[in-house]
C-alpha cells in the first residue's frame, strides 16, 4: 500500500518525538510573526465575526450534550472548555488558524455513551473521564509517535467528503431550527415569520457584505471594511432589528444566570467512584473515541493547510495533536467536552483572513485565495472574549437564536465554496455546454468524473445515515474506512484520471489548465 505522495510535516521520521520536534523547530521561526502579522483591521473583522460562530457553536452543542446526557454536561462546561482550550491552542499550537470546538460527531459519541451508562447501571461522570483520559493519553502517544503521518494515505476523496457533511451538517440545521419557529415547540406565527426574517437577513448581509470587495462601487478601502466585518455587522444589525419587537416572543440562548456545572455538582469528578472492572473497561470505547478526535483533528487540519490556502509558514500535525490531547485528557478529569479542531469554522476563520481575488475559472467565476495573514492573535482574541463572555451570561438573552440560525446557514455554504466534490455534483445539474473549463473536466471524460462522484457521494450518504442510527458509535470507523474505499475504487480508473481528480497542488492545476488550453 504505497502513499499518493509525500505532504511536508506528515513524514515518519523513525525516531521517537521525530514529528513532534520537527513541527516545533518547523514553526518556532514564525512564533514572532505569528503575533506581528495580525495586527491589522482583517484580524479584527475576523474576531468579532468567529467570536458569534464559535459562541453559537459552544451554546448550541453545550445545549445539545445536555439534552443527551440528562444536563450532566451542558452549556457552562462546553464555554470553559471552548476558551480554555482555544486560548491553549492559539498560543502553543502548529497550525494557529484551527478553530477548536465541540462537533456533531463527538457531542453523538457522547450522548451514545451516556446512554450505555445508563443501561449498565454504571456512574456516567466516572466512566466518562475515564474514557476521556485513556483517550488524551492514547492520543499523546499518537502525536508523540509520528501516527499523524497516516494522514498522506488521506486525499482530497476523503477531505471533501468529510467537509461536505460538516458543512451540510450546519446548513440542515439551520434550516430546521428556524422552520421550527413555525412548528408546535414554536411561539405562534408572527414569531414564526421574524425568527425567518432575523435568520435570512443574517445571512444574506453577511453573504453580500463579504462579497463587497469585488465590486467596483465605493472605495477599496471602505469595501475591505465591510469585506471583514460583514458577518459582524450581520449580527448587530439583525440583533438590533430584533429588538424593535419586544412584544414578539422569540427563542433565545438558555444559560444560567450564575457560573456553576449545569447540574451543580462539584466540578472535579471522582474518578474512582466507579467499579475497578469499568476503569479496564473505558479502554474499548475510548479507542473509538481516540479515532474519531484523530481523525477530525487530522483532516480538519488538512483542510486548513491545503495548497489552494496558499499558506507559507508551515504545519504542526503532531504539535496540534499533542495539545488536543492534553485539553482532553484535562477536561475529562472535570467531566468537560472535548473539543478538536471544528471544520466549518476553521475553513472560514482562513477565509476571513484571506485576500481573494475573483478569477474566470473555465465560464465560472470563483474566488482563489491570494494570501492568508497568518496569525495567533485572532484565536488567541477569538477565545478570550468567549472567556470574558462568562462573565456576562444573561446579556446572551440579547441575541435570537434566528440570529444565530443565520450566520451557520451563512458559515455552511461559505465553506462549501471550493469543494471539488460539491463543484463535481453540480455537473449533475448543469447543461454539458456550459460545463466550466477546469482542469479535469477538460482532461477527464465526463463520465468518469460523474462515476467518481457518485462513489463520493455514496460514502458521503453512508456517513450521514450512520451518524445517527444506533450503530453510530461506529461512525469513526466509517470515516477511517474512506482511506481503503478510495483505493479500491481507484482500481476501476485510469492511473491518469484518478491522480487528475485528486489534484491538490494549485501550481501544477494552473500548468494543467494551460497546457490542456
Amino acid at each position: 500500500m504505497a502513499k499518493l505522495e509525500i505532504i511536508e510535516g506528515l513524514e515518519w521520521t523513525g525516531r521517537p518525538f521525530g514529528g513532534f520536534m520537527d513541527d516545533i523547530r518547523r514553526r518556532a521561526p514564525h512564533y514572532k510573526s505569528d503575533f506581528k502579522d495580525g495586527l491589522n483591521s482583517k484580524t479584527f473583522g475576523t474576531t468579532i465575526f468567529l467570536y458569534f460562530a464559535a459562541l453559537a457553536n459552544a451554546i448550541a452543542f453545550g445545549a445539545l450534550t445536555g439534552v443527551l446526557t440528562g444536563n450532566q454536561i451542558g452549556v457552562i462546561e462546553m464555554l470553559i472548555v471552548t476558551a480554555a482550550g482555544g486560548i491553549l491552542f492559539a498560543l502553543f499550537s502548529g497550525q494557529p488558524l484551527t478553530i477548536l470546538g465541540g462537533t456533531g460527531p463527538i457531542t453523538i459519541f457522547t450522548g451514545l455513551l451516556y446512554v450505555t451508562c445508563l443501561q449498565l447501571n454504571i456512574p456516567f461522570l466516572a466512566t466518562y473521564a475515564w474514557v476521556g483520559i485513556w483517550s488524551g493519553v492514547f492520543l499523546l502517544v499518537l502525536a508523540f509517535t509520528d501516527a499523524s503521518a497516516l494522514m498522506g494515505y488521506f486525499t482530497r476523496f476523503t477531505d471533501e467528503i468529510f467537509a461536505a457533511l460538516i458543512s451540510v451538517i450546519f446548513i440542515v440545521e439551520a434550516v430546521k431550527d428556524t422552520s421550527s419557529a413555525f412548528g408546535p415547540e414554536g411561539f405562534g406565527l408572527s414569531s414564526g415569520f421574524l425568527t425567518l426574517i432575523l435568520a435570512l437577513g443574517t445571512f444574506l448581509i453577511s453573504k453580500i457584505l463579504k462579497n463587497s470587495v469585488n465590486t467596483p462601487f465605493l472605495r477599496h478601502g471602505f469595501r475591505e471594511f465591510l469585506t471583514d466585518f460583514g458577518p459582524s455587522i450581520a449580527i448587530l444589525a439583525m440583533t438590533m432589528f430584533a429588538l424593535r419587537f419586544p412584544e414578539i416572543e422569540l427563542s433565545r440562548p438558555v444559560v444560567p444566570d450564575q457560573l456553576g456545572t449545569t447540574a451543580g455538582r462539584p466540578w472535579l469528578v471522582d474518578i474512582f467512584n466507579v467499579p475497578t472492572w469499568v476503569i479496564f473497561g473505558s479502554i474499548g470505547p475510548a479507542i473509538l473515541a481516540t479515532i474519531l478526535l484523530f481523525l477530525d483533528q487530522n483532516i480538519t487540519t488538512r483542510l486548513v493547510n491545503s495548497p489552494d490556502n496558499k499558506l507559507k509558514k508551515g504545519m504542526g500535525y503532531h504539535l496540534d495533536l499533542a495539545i488536543v490531547s492534553l485539553i482532553v485528557l484535562i477536561a475529562s478529569l472535570f467531566a468537560l467536552p472535548w473539543i478538536v479542531a471544528a471544520t466549518v469554522h476553521s475553513l472560514n476563520h482562513v477565509r476571513s483572513l484571506a485576500n481573494v481575488k475573483v478569477v474566470d475559472a473555465g465560464g465560472q467565476k470563483k474566488e482563489k485565495i491570494v494570501s492568508v495573514r497568518e496569525t495567533r492573535l485572532s484565536g488567541l482574541f477569538i477565545h478570550s472574549l468567549i472567556a470574558t463572555s462568562l462573565l456576562f451570561l444573561t446579556y446572551f438573552a440579547l441575541i435570537p437564536m434566528a440570529v444565530l440560525f443565520g450566520l451557520f446557514f451563512y458559515m455552511g455554504l461559505a465553506s462549501l465554496g471550493g469543494n471539488q466534490f460539491y463543484d463535481r455534483m453540480m455537473l449533475w445539474v448543469t447543461d454539458p455546454k456550459f460545463y466550466p473549463e477546469t482542469h479535469y473536466v477538460k482532461t477527464v471524460p465526463h463520465m468518469v468524473i460523474h462515476k467518481f462522484t457518485v462513489i463520493q457521494f455514496l460514502c458521503f450518504a453512508v456517513l450521514w445515515i450512520l451518524k445517527t442510527s444506533v450503530i453510530g458509535i461506529l461512525f469513526p470507523l466509517m470515516i477511517a474506512a474512506l482511506v481503503p474505499i478510495r483505493m479500491f475504487a481507484s482500481r476501476f480508473f485510469k492511473k491518469e484520471h484518478i491522480e487528475t481528480l485528486l489534484f491538490e497542488d494549485p501550481k501544477e492545476e494552473e500548468k494543467m489548465w494551460e497546457g490542456t488550453s
